[in-house]
């Protein structure tokens, strides 16, 4: 058989150092194996020490490899992507099946915690797949491939399970054979993802086609493909202007243009030396022209993505194209999008398919898959966070708010200069606290500048005209202007007068009212600026307060005022101030009794990370009520920056940063605030905004009342990713290596790498997956970071970085960044994400099911003694329903675990996978299923329909008891809800009098300290597992929808068929409403 024009594989032997078991290789790249005398004929590996060669040239091996230990070093064939001109990358079933005829060697897990070295062929009539060595006789020696049920992926049978090695086994090397009546396993593992990709496509294709594979691959060259390029080519050949039509072709530079903009990332001089390679290997004289064969096979060597090719024969039954139903099949199980009809996915065919034939047929090639995956539709960052998504009636004090520190400066802190740029650029990126240090300057005009250093002045009429520009430009909620006064009485009068006439009714100078607890909200505020600053005290004369309290300025003019004691603050400068009054920060016992909610204590970052570090739950608590600011430490000369998170997490609302300053704080800062619509107001958990509830900032553990969540990143690949800025040593080589990065409070900060892809920026394949338990979602946020692996200090390539709440689950492209935050052209990286266990905080229909792994004991959540009895009696009724509540929600989620595991399916799955999993499985000889869906109850039952083997009956047993448990859920929730609510109600009646029933009780000091803290903490253990009893009522409910859907796709369901539920538009319906005219035109 020939391989197709662009599809076909050059074959050549390779040979590598063998790697520990389940590790993946070096190859960043699949390429197949080529014999040496052809398909059939001995080969010539020379064997080693032990090994002998049997009649058809397969080479033994030594045999086994103990409990995963590292083998000895041999060498081996293997298959890997190669980037060179002659070796294809493989993009078509043919491909796959001609490297799995030259065969393998992988590694055979066995239940007895042995891992077998084995070497694996497909017979060349494809009807067999055979090993060797084995002690078996070698008709026996193998599988015949019409007895094959089903190929795994991953560690997703008992076998991987049960294994001693599992942990040392990669997940993306990993797949198993089933097989034969009984359902037996074969579990290999590969010595890399994209061995095991080629082995899987291959043995999918011919379980499916059976006997007509090869008929089937003789005619499934990638027609769209190849109709749409020679059309391509065409339509240049014209407007090429040359003569001789097709056979003489285009001009080498119209040929290279052609490529690049199809795919613009690739470099131009790359493009030309592939052509020119392929013109000396053809031994052509006329090199400055470029046949269409030749445009075809360069176009397919450079343009090929071989992990979207794999991933595109996932989803459409191994044709080289997906159907509406592939792909809204796709969008559904991996993407997590709601509500697709065969609509959405032929709106997306005509939106990204690039042939003529495609859109016409409705059909999404390679080429139409890949531009949609690197589309803004499959953005890694959640487009509904791109608007203010999130409520903004709060009070001002329980949300973070973006802050900018030295505003005005563009360098350091000691002689960088001033510049009204400073103030332009923060507000455009969303800032909305600025920073204003005011000095006597000459002829009576105030200057702002940091004093005592060697910083430029800019006038302070220029500043304000600037922030009068715009402070609203890039968002309408207020804007808090923190004014540095270190001006005399004249020159403040000239500041009044500038402030007045500049921002006049924008400022807001309301007084809070008396007797209200709370500063307004960010709604109540829109399009007004508030003034922080020092404000004199009720009946204060205008020559008497301090002018300013903080800052690096503020050591300085106390010493000033020793000799100018007559000085002081103006009273009309001081009624500007009304919601941010500056006052001294003492303790926190003192705040709490007489700190007022327009009061505002600035933070020296030392003084800060110490109340952080020794009184964590005292922080949170004084931020519930009251804003704090904290500033950079007046050493950080360098205007470098300290971590936003370490005071994020205690809950202070205003941590002011240096924004001249690029690097990982700003990177958080900036990632932090995009995720409700830049608008520079985030809402913080509700563990931080509820009056009695219990948080500690430097907590390790689970947060009481969050259930913690699992984060599962695959790093598939990167694209066009740069030399490092400034790197020249290594010409365009890159060795990049990518890190993910969780940031978040202490329990949650974890870090992963990848392998080092030696030499490839183009298209490195690192197929990689990381898992991460995330305890406070909220607060958590993700960080991808590239680097190139140097011998002495890594260089920096480019970073990302998006809040949890903000991810979309399922296959993404992540763009790039600089160290200055620009986005890197075309360089981006290929993930895989997914959220399990997620609870709160987020979309429930786009974060997949919620998920628990089973585990041997079951944790209830523990409530305090306070040691005052009558409340202590109050809490003891709910340890019952808490107990109940937990079995309630446990029970179902490890029961749909359990069925997850029987399907075979990843722990990121959810129901739908499951169902869909089980589609090819539950299929007799006969072709009539063994088992179906009865549709018609609320909870979908599992029907056999015949006798069933073992491995079968397990699914029936297990989805029984599954949906025992979502029933109990459903029936016996709402009642336990309600008690724990009613109990959490009667304790909340002893809050107000908490502290004086204590000291009746006889608790002093300390120990009333620690009732109080008890108390909250058992009220946020009672919200917290009320809510979480809620949710997985929701959850059975979208599990149940799910299996009801996948059993109607996968015709599973007892008298009711998929087609009726999904109506088919016509194409020329849509095609008719994308060209109607707009209303009102003519």
């Amino acid at each position: 058989m020939k391989p197709s024009p662009g599809n076909g594989v050059s074959l050549e032997t390779h040979r590598e150092e063998l790697l520990s078991n389940g590790g993946c290789g070096v190859s960043d790249t699949v390429t197949a194996v080529k014999p040496e005398t052809g398909p059939g004929s001995p080969m010539t590996d020379k064997p080693g020490a032990g090994e002998t060669t049997d009649a058809k040239g397969i080479p033994r091996r030594s045999s086994i490899i103990k409990d995963g230990s590292r083998a000895g070093r041999e060498r081996k064939k293997t298959v890997s992507f190669s980037r060179s001109l002659s070796e294809r990358k493989i993009s078509s079933a043919a491909d796959c099946i001609s490297a799995m005829m030259e065969g393998t060697e992988f590694r055979k897990v066995r239940s007895n915690s042995r891992v077998y070295q084995r070497y694996y062929l497909l017979e060349s009539g494809l009807q067999a797949l055979r090993w060797e060595p084995s002690k078996k006789e070698s008709d026996k020696a193998c599988i015949a491939v019409p007895s094959i049920r089903e190929v795994r992926t991953g560690r997703n049978t008992e076998t991987f399970r049960t294994n001693g090695v599992y942990d040392q086994i990669s997940e993306d090397c990993a797949f198993s054979i089933i097989y034969g009546e009984t359902y037996e396993a074969l579990d290999l593992v590969a010595n890399s993802a994209e061995v095991a990709n080629v082995w899987v496509t291959g043995l999918r294709y011919l379980i499916l086609y059976g006997k007509h594979a090869i008929d089937m691959m003789a005619s499934s060259e990638d027609s769209l493909r190849l109709a749409w390029l020679a059309e391509t080519f065409s339509s240049m050949v014209v407007s090429d202007g040359q003569g001789g039509g097709e056979e003489v072709g285009i001009s080498l530079g119209s040929a290279v243009g052609l490529i690049r903009s199809v795919n613009p990332g690739v470099r131009s001089e790359k493009v030309e030396h592939r052509f020119k390679e392929l013109h000396r290997v053809k031994e052509r004289m006329n090199g400055d022209r470029v046949t269409k064969e030749e445009f075809i096979e360069v176009f397919h060597d450079l343009c090929t993505r071989p992990e979207i090719y794999f991933l595109l024969v996932q989803f459409s039954s191994n044709k080289e194209y997906l159907d509406t139903k592939d792909l809204m099949r796709f969008l559904e199980v991996e993407q997590g999008m709601a509500q697709v009809t065969e609509d959405t996915s032929l709106e997306l065919i005509q939106s990204h398919e690039p042939s003529e034939e495609g859109r016409r047929q409705g059909c999404l090639s390679l080429d139409g898959f890949t531009r949609y995956l690197t589309s803004l539709e499959c953005h890694l960052f959640d487009p509904e966070h791109s608007q203010v998504c999130q409520d903004m009636s709060q009070p001002l004090s329980h949300y973070y708010i973006n802050s900018s520190h030295n505003t005005y400066l563009i360098e350091d802190q000691f002689k960088g200069p001033a510049d009204i740029t400073g103030y332009i650029r923060a507000l455009k990126m969303g800032c909305r606290c600025v920073e204003v240090d005011v000095w006597d300057g000459p002829s009576d005009e105030p200057v702002v500048y940091t004093s005592h250093t060697l910083t430029s002045p800019v006038k302070f009429h220029c500043v304000l005209d600037v922030i009068g520009r715009f402070a609203f430009e890039a968002s309408e909620f207020p804007l808090i202007l923190c004014v540095e006064n270190h001006c005399s009485p004249c020159q403040q009068r000239v500041m009044l007068q500038h402030l007045r006439r500049i921002l006049g009714e924008r400022l807001y100078t309301k007084p809070l009212r008396e007797g209200e607890v709370y500063l307004p909200s960010p709604n109540a505020l829109r399009g007004k600026i508030l003034l922080k600053g020092q404000k004199l005290e009720e009946g204060c004369g205008g020559a008497e307060g301090d002018v300013t309290d903080e800052d690096e300025g503020a050591e300085m003019c106390q010493r000033m005022k020793a000799g100018n004691s007559g000085e002081g603050l103006l009273k009309e400068l001081s009624d500007l101030v009304t919601l941010c009054k500056s006052v001294r920060f003492t303790d926190f016992q003192m705040s709490f009794s007489i700190q007022k909610p327009w009061e505002l204590c600035s933070f020296n970052e030392t003084l800060a990370l110490r109340c952080a570090s020794e009184r964590p739950g005292d922080f949170v608590n004084y931020n519930k009520r009251f804003l704090s600011r904290v500033y950079p430490s007046a050493m950080r000369i360098d205007s470098s920056n300290m971590n936003p998170q370490d005071l994020w997490k205690c809950g202070c609302q205003i941590v002011a940063l240096n924004y001249q300053t690029p690097g990982l704080m700003m990177d958080l800062n900036i990632a932090w605030f995009r995720q409700n619509g830049n608008c520079g107001y985030v809402l913080r958990p509700a563990i931080m905004r509820q009056e009695v509830s219990y948080f500690s900032a430097d907590t390790r553990d689970s947060v009481p009342g969050v259930s913690p969540q699992l984060l599962h990143v695959k790093v598939i690949s990167g694209q066009n990713l740069p030399r490092p800025r400034g790197s020249g040593a290594k010409g365009d080589v890159v060795d990049p290596y990518v890190y993910v990065e969780i940031h978040g409070i202490p329990a949650d900060c974890a870090e992963r790498r990848t392998r080092t892809v030696m030499q490839n920026g183009d298209n490195p394949i690192f197929d990689e997956s990381f898992e991460f338990q995330i305890n406070l979602p909220e607060l958590a946020m993700v960080r991808f970071v590239v680097l190139d692996d140097e011998f002495i200090g890594d260089e920096f390539i480019g970073q990302y970085t998006i809040p949890l709440e903000c991810l979309q689950p399922g296959y993404r492209h992540i763009p790039l960044q600089s160290l200055m935050g620009e986005d890197l052209p075309y360089a981006m990286l290929f993930v895989h994400v997914a959220l399990t266990n997620r609870r709160g905080g987020g979309k429930p229909y786009k974060r997949g099911l919620s998920v628990r792994k089973a585990r041997r004991g079951r944790d209830y959540a523990a409530l305090r003694d306070l040691g005052i009895k009558e409340v202590d009696e109050v809490f003891k009724m709910a340890g019952p329903q808490l107990k109940e509540a937990t079995d309630l929600r446990e029970n179902m989620q490890n029961s749909v675990a359990v069925f997850r595991e029987l399907c075979g399916v990843s722990a990121v799955a959810n129901l739908m996978q499951c169902v869909l999993a089980l589609g090819s499985r539950v299929v007799g000889a006969d072709g009539d299923p063994l088992m179906l869906f009865e549709l018609r109850e609320q909870y979908p039952s599992m029907e056999p329909q015949g006798p069933l083997p073992d491995v079968l009956r397990r699914v029936v047993s297990t989805y029984e008891t599954m949906i025992q448990a979502s029933r109990a859920v459903m029936e016996l929730s709402d009642g336990v809800y309600d008690r724990i609510l009613q109990i959490q109600t009667t304790a909340m009646k002893f809050h107000e009098t908490l502290h004086s029933i204590a000291v009746k009780e006889g608790l002093k000091d300390r120990k009333v300290t620690r009732a109080v803290e008890s108390f909250s903490w058992n009220i946020t253990i009672l919200k917290g597992q009320a809510d979480l009893l809620k949710r997985a009522m929701t959850e059975v409910q979208e599990n149940m929808k799910q299996v009801h859907y996948a059993a109607l796709t996968s015709n599973l369901s007892k008298g009711v068929t998929g087609e009726a539920t999904r109506p088919r538009r016509s194409l020329d319906t849509i095609q008719e409403r994308a060209t109607a005219p707009a209303r009102g035109s003519p």
